[in-house]
């Protein structure tokens, strides 16, 4: 007897490689695609998708470009977000490995930048006065 869930779809009517491939080659053609992610578990979508783009023989800035600045031009808001550049917001994640190297390596956080401040993986802002206060499930 298997304790491990059935798969409810063929392989064939989901395949992420072929998909991330026709991402791909509207890339290598000049065209340009973004992220879509839903946030599933705890936000983890936005890189699995960014490595779902890069199973499709995109490079990895390519896939890096898709999940930011693409997403801000889009919108239109290029001149405000999806890359670093004085005066623009500074939202930003502080990584611990290179994802240029390995794309896996997007969730290597070690610090986020939030509106110009910027906060260690307790969520303490560094080189700020005030301490957040303690979660509730951080016990007392």
């Amino acid at each position: 007897m298997s304790l491990r869930r059935p798969q409810w779809f063929a392989a064939s009517e989901y395949d992420i490689a072929a998909k991330a491939k026709v991402v791909a080659d509207i890339v290598h053609a000049g065209g340009r695609a973004g992220l879509g992610s839903h946030w599933q578990l705890q936000g983890l979508g936005a890189h699995w998708e960014t490595w779902m783009l890069a199973q499709g023989d995109m490079t990895a800035m390519q896939a890096l470009q898709c999940a930011t600045i693409n997403g801000a031009r889009y919108l239109g808001l290029e001149r405000d977000l999806g890359s670093l550049d004085v005066g623009k917001l500074a939202d930003l994640v502080v990584l611990d490995r290179n994802p240029l190297a390995n794309i896996r390596d997007t969730d290597s956080i070690n610090m986020v930048m939030l509106n110009g401040r910027l906060y260690d993986n307790d969520l303490n802002e560094v080189g700020g006065t005030a301490k957040r206060p303690r979660f509730w499930f951080e016990g007392r």
